[in-house]
């Protein structure tokens, strides 16, 4: 209820996927979404499985699942609660970036009062991540994004989120040979007069180790490989109301993003999830 009258319905939102991409090289190929699951409106629970995928000797993964669902939240006071999860097992790109197991996972719960969700990517992990046999050692933080705002307000207004996207995006920026892509992605927060306002950020604060290549922050540049950008997170907010709060909130999980350029080429995006959902009025 609010206002003690009017009814609130909510109507949910969420993707999973396992892979997806496009190659150009060694063969030209578009790389359908893997394992896909979509969440329906009304909610509920759906699962995809999948076992010993491989295209040609680029991408290749042992086992993988993916589950969305949406429900009202049991607990008094609360509203309803969104879970998106994707999980890959035996993770092998060219031979170069390997892992036992990798995690994604978005918990989203929107408030019966109000529109701005709380959010938490708690489960979200990499176990055993190695770049050409050598570890990969990660500063990964499942609760970057911090707690929801007080008051209903954007993310963008949350206590220290802004700097803590400052300082992850001047990290990704001081890489020597960075892709135009990026460049263009990691320079702050859109303005609000653009649909939507926009961050781009990450969980991974930093990533290290003994690999080849150069690191900065969350993104590596392997030598005769390519560009890995690891728990990239992209955060939408639109549809502000007088009061400045958006009524929409989505979010983009994905574990990780390759650009190859070597004996394969092309691009790929590994455990990827979408969620937002929509309360009216």
């Amino acid at each position: 209820m609010s206002n003690g009258a009017e009814v609130r319905e909510h109507f949910y939102h969420a993707e999973a996927q396992v892979l997806s991409g496009e190659l150009r090289l060694p063969l030209e190929q578009r790389i359908q979404k893997q394992a896909y699951a979509t969440l329906p409106e009304k909610g509920g629970y759906l699962s995809q499985h999948q076992h010993d995928y491989r295209l040609e000797g680029v991408i290749s993964y042992a086992s993988a699942y993916t589950q969305v669902a949406g429900n009202p939240e049991v607990k008094a006071g609360h509203g309803w609660s969104t879970l998106a999860t994707s999980v890959v097992e035996g993770l092998n790109l060219l031979d170069v970036v390997t892992a036992d197991r990798v995690v994604a996972q978005i918990s989203m719960e929107h408030p019966l009062v109000g529109y701005v969700p709380a959010i938490t990517f708690l489960g979200t992990r990499f176990e055993n991540l190695r770049i050409a046999g050598h570890p990969v050692e990660l500063d990964l933080d499942p609760e970057f994004l911090g707690p929801r705002p007080d008051n209903d307000a954007p993310y963008t207004r949350g206590a220290g989120f802004l700097d803590r996207v400052a300082a992850q995006q001047n990290r990704v920026r001081s890489h020597s040979n960075l892709l135009e892509e990026l460049v263009q992605r990691y320079t702050g927060v859109s303005p609000r007069n653009e649909t939507p306002e926009a961050v781009e950020c990450s969980l991974v604060n930093q990533a290290d180790g003994e690999f080849p290549g150069e690191c900065r922050g969350h993104v590596i540049q392997v030598p005769n490989f390519g560009t890995i950008s690891l728990a990239n997170v992209r955060l939408e907010q639109s549809d502000y109301n007088p009061a400045g709060t958006p009524k929409i909130t989505r979010v983009r999980l994905t574990m990780i993003e390759a650009r190859m350029g070597c004996v394969a080429d092309g691009s790929t995006s590994v455990n990827e999830l979408t969620t937002n959902g929509m309360t009216k009025p």
